[in-house]
């Protein structure tokens, strides 16, 4: 549902079901973050510092 691997959450032990959804509720889907990353990567658009201008 999050993008991330069937048993990610589901098949770690000693994890129930609780546990399970508070970890994915505290999560970031990995395809936001990637997309974060890749924004924040320099050279940042628009910067005049970081563009040379």
């Amino acid at each position: 549902m999050q993008g991330l691997d069937a048993g990610w959450v589901t098949a770690t032990p000693g994890l129930g079901r609780p546990a399970q959804l508070t970890a994915l509720g505290n999560g970031v889907v990995p395809q936001q973050a990637a997309r974060a990353v890749r924004l924040l990567e320099p050279p940042f658009p628009g910067c005049p510092r970081c563009s040379g201008a």
